[in-house]
């Protein structure tokens, strides 16, 4: 059989694995865009809901720019260019998830991450031109930017990815050194 039917089929073996990744990020999805419609019906008006003491509350923001407020005066141009970014970004994520022949929780699990965050701020924008933000942190009398699921998802999922470089970087480190003293064990034979 050659590399690449065995490459197919490998990617093929493990296509149920895959659509499971998706139905995860496909509840994600469903679980940001519930909640978010539960923030705007029950917070828009000003309520703030206490969820662990001081630290973790819900408290309803607008976001029309991009992470932790950045980009705000953008306009409808904005609002349409980080539409057209976030769906460019829904397309690469999808391509790279069926087309990579790694099989690994990590980066599968990551990729599904992604893609129901950057899904779940992308329907916001498009449907309302602002994405509905509302769970704040406090740790003392710091607040971080006010967030939702989908945000967490996409930070979870890209840390997912960074560890996987790391440990993928680690592990092609070790094998470099092993075939190189390999080759200095063959050389001195």
């Amino acid at each position: 059989m050659s590399e690449s039917a065995r490459n197919v089929g490998g990617v093929g073996r493990n296509i149920g694995w895959r659509v499971a990744y998706l139905a995860a990020a496909g509840g994600i999805y469903f679980a940001d865009q519930m909640s978010k419609a539960w923030a705007v019906k029950r917070l828009r008006l000003g309520e703030v809901v206490n969820v662990v003491g001081d630290t973790v509350k819900f408290g309803y923001a607008e976001n029309p720019g991009i992470a932790f407020g950045r980009l705000q005066g953008g306009g409808e141009f904005g609002r349409w260019m980080l539409s057209g970014l976030a769906a460019l970004a829904v397309v690469g994520l999808l391509a790279y998830f069926f087309r990579t022949r790694r099989t690994e929780d990590r980066v599968l699990g990551a990729i599904a991450l992604l893609l129901a965050g950057v899904a779940g701020n992308l329907t916001d924008r498009v449907r309302l031109g602002y994405v509905v933000d509302f769970i704040q942190v406090f740790i003392g009398s710091y607040q971080w930017p006010t967030f939702n699921i989908a945000d967490a998802s996409i930070c979870i999922g890209a840390g997912l990815l960074a560890l996987d470089i790391i440990l993928e970087g680690r592990a092609e480190g070790k094998k470099h050194k092993a075939n190189a003293a390999q080759e200095a064990v063959t050389d001195g034979s």
